[in-house]
């Protein structure tokens, strides 16, 4: 698959046909109050929906509430394995690496400062950390599990966002596209799929390619669940170095709005570590995941930590050895990698569990109203483009 200047800008003309269409409905009739009430207890699939729910709705919720048809069952539990050997390691690489990835591009920081309250900064998070552990769960697919019915309600928070923006008439479409366009969702995709694995190579993390591999499939089948065009999205992993790679060149550069939920996402981080000693290193972290460039522009500072933050990949190796070599070992980091995760969102969310509303407005600030065997390690694939 080849992408390009021109096939790029046909995908940000595209938005979401079928989650569009049911919120734009939900609008119409006066509804959207009534879904939201209803939607806060639909929880977990394969649950009757509650009386009284939109037919609009009703029918949505049935279309999307299946998987692709295309999915492989035993690709998605050895991404489930990865998740649990690596998840410590996952969740750091999202809050400090993929986060600030999405603030470095202006018209993505400018939408999540439009639905997200800057001074709340824990609730996008969350919601991403809550999201990426329901998906990697056992029954994520089945009836009981979370992650359905939380992906039908990001989709229509995304269309809800297209809705507004649109009704508005305060978005340049001409010049952005369509917010939050099949564009900026398969970048998003690349973001916290292939980012992540980029930055746990960063870090020294030992993965090998079928883990690798599976992870980013895992994604595959939630940009599926979250209305992306199937002919368009990357299918391997070059291809989605090849994607991402002409995306941030297209997009990325500095802005107000990304320098701004940069310094609330490290200052929400360094209330989480005890203390204060520590913390210096979210900034580092933050700056050796993305590069100089990126966190020069989302003013990220520059502290003593900076050069200590490399020998990172020094103690994870040493981690990975006690791992190999000690089987209580290995279920010691792994119950660690837990506990710390748990403890991360738990920390974010104030223990309760968070809730994909369609918003009725937006910020009128922004003018709107198992343990896998280590073989066969995996190597990024090499940029597409020069810089």
């Amino acid at each position: 698959m080849t992408f390009t200047e021109a096939s790029m800008d046909a995908l940000r003309e595209a938005g979401d046909e079928l989650a569009d269409a049911t919120v734009a409905t939900l609008f119409e009739r006066g509804e959207v109050g009534v879904f939201n009430t209803l939607m806060r207890y639909v929880s977990t699939a394969g649950a009757p929906l509650p009386e009284g729910l939109p037919d609009v709705a009703r029918e949505y919720l049935r279309e999307t509430s299946v998987p692709p048809s295309w999915v492989d069952w035993g690709e998605m539990e050895k991404a489930r394995l990865f998740f649990i050997d690596n998840n410590v390691h996952i969740s750091t690489a999202l809050s400090f690496a993929s986060m600030p990835a999405c603030y470095v591009v202006p018209h993505v920081a400018k939408l999540l400062s439009a639905t997200h309250s800057l001074q709340y900064p824990s609730k996008r998070m969350a919601e991403t950390g809550q999201f990426t552990v329901y998906l990697m769960q056992p029954d994520a697919f089945e009836a009981g599990g979370r992650f359905v019915p939380a992906a039908q309600k990001v989709r229509l928070l995304h269309a809800s966002i297209r809705h507004h923006l649109g009704r508005e008439g305060r978005w340049d479409t001409a010049a952005l596209g369509t917010p939050i366009c099949q564009e900026d969702m398969i970048g998003g995709q690349m973001l916290f799929s292939l980012l992540v694995l980029d930055s746990l190579h960063r870090l020294g993390i030992h993965m090998t390619t079928e883990g690798a591999e599976a992870y980013y499939y895992a994604w595959r089948v939630v940009g599926a669940m979250l209305g992306v065009d199937q002919e368009a999205v990357p299918q391997t992993l070059e291809e989605a170095r090849s994607f991402l790679d002409l995306y941030m060149v297209r997009h990325m550069g500095p802005s107000e709005e990304g320098a701004e939920l940069t310094r609330q996402l490290i200052d929400l981080y360094e209330e989480v570590v005890p203390g204060t000693l520590f913390d210096p290193i979210v900034s580092a972290l933050v700056r050796h995941l993305i590069g100089d460039t990126c966190a020069d522009w989302l003013q990220v500072p520059r502290t003593r930590w900076d050069t200590l933050v490399k020998a990172v990949p020094h103690l994870l190796g040493v981690l990975e050895t006690i791992e190999d070599r000690s089987p209580f070992g290995a279920w010691a980091l792994d119950r660690l990698g837990h506990l710390t995760t748990v403890f991360e969102l738990s920390s974010l969310t104030r223990g309760r569990v968070m809730h994909y509303a369609i918003p009725e407005q937006l910020k009128k600030d922004y003018g709107v109203t198992g343990t896998v065997p280590r073989t066969r390690r995996w190597t990024p694939p090499s940029a597409t483009l020069s810089r």
